[in-house]
């Protein structure tokens, strides 16, 4: 699936995982390829990413948004550290 993380000053990660964990507002969750849609609030913590190769990256996020649609997931952060 396709993932962005959008802070509004810069494009923090754009590219293909495999699974992405989120720190959601009310508790964490995780998102696999073809998802359910959604849209969630997400409080500040590590969003945790999956690509195809096994490799793990994660990203401090300071609180936000996701959308999950047709797997594509946004993330809309008020701030973000990679």
């Amino acid at each position: 699936m396709h993932l962005e993380i959008i802070t509004p000053d810069r494009k923090v990660f754009e590219g293909e995982v495999t699974s992405a964990q989120f720190p959601g507002a009310d508790g964490s969750f995780e998102v696999l390829n073809n998802h359910a849609p959604l849209i969630a609030a997400l409080k500040a913590g590590d969003v945790t990413l999956t690509g195809g190769a096994g490799g793990r990256e994660v990203i401090r996020i300071e609180g936000g948004v996701v959308e999950v649609l047709r797997n594509n997931v946004i993330v809309l952060a008020e701030g973000a550290m990679a």
